[in-house]
């Protein structure tokens, strides 16, 4: 299936990018070839010369709201630079837009070059006044400059893979290297063994005394405390080891399809981000939403689990339904106890929901956690390290030997991810850079209409799964303009600590292995997404609504 979504995210988003500029081509958007009335105002006294000059270019809000048909709240006042053009008998024109420029100014800076620059040329008339003319501008042509747009996003997202990759050599080396210390210590065969009734029924597969369940179990926890840093390397590993006992190389088992699954899902105790984020906007209880979140990925977590249990009984047998469907009905039959625990744990969640504890966490003052949360991200790690090589030494452990020999891995391993963090996160580019998100938040309305959903909050639900820095990104947008503490604030802050960016996952972990046949993996992953950002929905309504 991964197949079809990228092949979906590259044609969509291209073809969304053409029609766009077709359109924009044949209603002349950016008035290409045309001259508009401005006034120029001279920083200092001016002369007819090849010196150039640093002016303030001006235009009534009437004038430009006109002539670019848009909406303008505003006069246009652009600091501009000038040089005489003895060729032409004009005055070049060069400035560089930022956040107090027109939009359409910005856009049109944003396909002439990397450094958000506009030119063009003016001619003077009249005096106006000190140092002030009247003149008409003309800048430069803009075509096709969405197509331009994909193009620099595709060869920045490939830069960004590559970077990505190269940056995980050293965590992958220095944490796959205190795992083999941890490994040859017999420490995570220990952690396999504490927590084997959970194991063995997610991971039946998987021999209980294996290396992988340590690791999944390191991956998972180091998630779920937000230590990013420490769980990418413990995932890939895990990936490493579940391959090891894989009996189809190449495609995914129901083993690796549950553990991404809970990787996809999300959840975090702290979603640290999030919070810092709200912090940094003023939020008078930043922390408010560390019940909200986790809640919402609870709900992905769930459903992730339960949908990769289901969808991989269909994925057996070459094939046959009805094969199929005996295996499923024997999985509810047998696993009946599992899933009352389940219902029951979702069951007090949203009984605790409805009481309002979860909004009462206030009681906690919000820089006391926000102290505790901190130092959790300060120790955490050194406490890692520190408790696996003391663990080592007592067990006689070759600690410098052990360490080398694992941290050894970590540079192929990061080296054969480049192709499929290239591949993917190229098509995520393209489909964003081409305005195909756009579209799909205006396709999707009339759903998230009849749920309840913002407007305002369906380009976060839907990036969310495909990109961790578009995501934030839209939530920091929307936390400025709508404040942290009002309903869209807290439900996209939530939305975040929800869910995780699946398709970077996805690609991330199948490629570290060589998997390209996922079966339901990204079924599964994008059921567990819709899972989580509805049951924020729910939450948020349900409290703050």
């Amino acid at each position: 299936m991964l197949n079809y979504i990228w092949l979906g995210l590259l044609v969509l988003g291209i073809a969304t990018a053409l029609t766009l500029d077709i359109s924009n081509e044949s209603s002349n958007k950016f008035r290409n070839g045309e001259s508009m009335e401005v006034s120029v105002m001279f920083d200092s006294s001016f002369a007819n010369s090849a010196k150039q000059f640093d002016a303030t270019l001006t235009i009534p809000q009437s004038a430009f709201a006109k002539f670019y048909n848009v909406v303008l709240t505003k006069d246009v006042s652009q600091k501009i630079k000038l040089s005489y053009n003895e060729k032409e008998k004009k005055y070049s024109v060069y400035f560089l837009t930022d956040d107090s420029s027109p939009a359409i100014w910005q856009e049109m800076a944003k396909v002439s070059g990397k450094e958000n620059d506009l030119s063009g040329a003016l001619t003077l008339k009249n005096k106006s006044g000190a140092n002030s003319y009247a003149a008409v501008l003309s800048l430069e042509k803009i075509s096709f400059s969405k197509m331009k747009e994909v193009t620099n996003s595709a060869i920045d997202y490939a830069g960004k893979a590559v970077n990505i990759a190269i940056g995980l050599i050293g965590i992958m080396a220095l944490w796959l290297g205190i795992m083999k210390i941890a490994e040859q210590a017999g420490l995570v065969a220990a952690m396999g063994r504490s927590v084997k009734p959970i194991t063995k029924f997610l991971f039946p597969d998987v021999p209980q005394d294996h290396p992988a369940i340590g690791s999944m179990i390191m991956n998972i926890s180091a998630n779920m405390l937000g230590l990013g840093n420490a769980a990418t390397p413990f995932g890939l590993k895990a990936m490493e080891e579940l391959d090891s006992i894989n009996l189809e190389k190449g495609t995914a088992s129901n083993a690796m399809v549950t553990f991404l699954a809970i990787n996809t899902a999300g959840l975090t105790l702290i979603p640290a981000t999030a919070i810092a984020i709200r912090a940094a906007a003023g939020s008078s209880d930043p922390a408010i939403i560390i019940g909200t979140s986790f809640f919402g990925a609870s709900c992905a977590t769930f459903i992730g689990i339960l949908a990769a249990k289901t969808l991989e009984k269909f994925y057996t047998n070459g094939g046959d339904r009805q094969k199929g469907f005996a295996n499923f009905f024997n999985f509810i039959k047998s696993g009946w106890k599992f899933f009352i625990t389940l219902f029951a744990i979702a069951l007090i969640i949203i009984l605790l929901a409805v009481s309002g504890i979860f909004s009462k966490l206030t009681f906690v003052n919000s820089e006391t956690l926000k102290s505790v949360i901190q130092m959790i991200s300060i120790l955490a790690i050194p406490l890692i390290i520190i408790s696996f090589v003391t663990y080592g030494a007592i067990k006689k452990v070759k600690l410098y030997e052990a360490f080398v020999e694992g941290a050894k891995e970590g540079f192929n391993v990061a080296v054969r991810i480049i192709p499929y963090l290239v591949a993917m996160l190229v098509a995520i580019g393209i489909f964003r850079a081409g305005g195909a998100m756009d579209f799909l938040v205006i396709i999707l309305s009339p759903i998230t209409n009849l749920i309840g959903m913002p407007a305002e909050a369906m380009p976060m639900a839907l990036m969310r799964p495909l990109s961790g820095s578009g995501s934030l990104g839209i939530m920091s947008e929307m936390i400025s303009v709508h404040g942290p503490d009002t309903f869209l604030g807290i439900l996209v802050s939530t939305i975040m600590g929800s869910t995780e960016t699946t398709f970077y996952v996805l690609a991330l972990y199948f490629g570290s292995v060589n998997i390209k046949k996922t079966r339901h993996a990204v079924a599964v992953g994008v059921l567990a997404d819709v899972a989580g950002i509805l049951g924020a929905l729910f939450i948020v309504k349900l409290l703050f609504g």
